[in-house]
């Protein structure tokens, strides 16, 4: 078996709905998430910028009842059943708060890595790390892995950049129109998907 990582993005890939927006919609605060969201989206506001901000709104949301609600959030199942099969290969990178996610990756079983925050009073009360998938990608690309990286975003245009091969998915919503130019293989079904990553193993 050849010596290869798959790098997943999270939200909108792994799983079939957006983690923030879901966030915003049950704590009723989502008319300011999906304005932040469209501006980013439109890039008039960088997406750091836009993150710190929406961390900002969703950080005074009690933690344990985020981690909850997102820990029963939908995945696409066949691709679950992949990275399970496969968790050794498999490696989760997320530009959300391990605080929220953790529970929701634990259902997934392999290696992930997040952004992170210090957490008082079941709070988010600062925001310590900022998660640059690119380098994931660059590290286990520098323990000699091939890397396979899957996303939907803006924010995974870097990691796509230097992965080996950049597979760019459109199950969630459409893939963004930045990545396009920089991937290998286009994809808008999970069938179609876990056929190609068993191809690439």
């Amino acid at each position: 078996m050849s010596k290869i990582k798959f790098i997943f993005d999270l939200d909108g890939t792994i799983t079939s709905e957006e983690t923030l927006p879901l966030m915003a919609k049950h704590f009723n605060v989502q008319e300011e998430i999906e304005q932040l969201t469209r501006e980013t989206i439109q890039g008039d506001i960088p997406f750091v910028e836009s993150f710190i901000r929406r961390v900002f709104i969703l950080g005074k949301l009690p933690v344990d009842e985020v981690a909850n609600l997102l820990e029963n959030v939908n995945m696409y199942p066949e691709l679950v059943g992949f990275i399970r099969e496969h968790k050794e290969q498999c490696v989760v990178a997320t530009g959300n708060l391990l605080c929220w996610s953790e529970k929701l990756l634990a259902r997934l079983g392999c290696e992930a890595y997040c952004s992170d925050a210090i957490v008082e009073n079941n709070k988010v009360v600062k925001l310590t790390k900022i998660l640059r998938k690119e380098v994931v990608v660059e590290k286990y690309q520098e323990e000699g892995y091939k890397v396979v990286y899957i996303g939907d975003g803006n924010n995974d245009m870097e990691a796509m950049r230097v992965a080996d091969v950049a597979i760019a998915v459109g199950m969630t919503h459409s893939p963004s129109k930045s990545i396009l130019p920089i991937t290998n293989y286009l994809i808008f079904n999970e069938k179609a998907l876990c056929r190609q990553l068993n191809q690439l193993l």
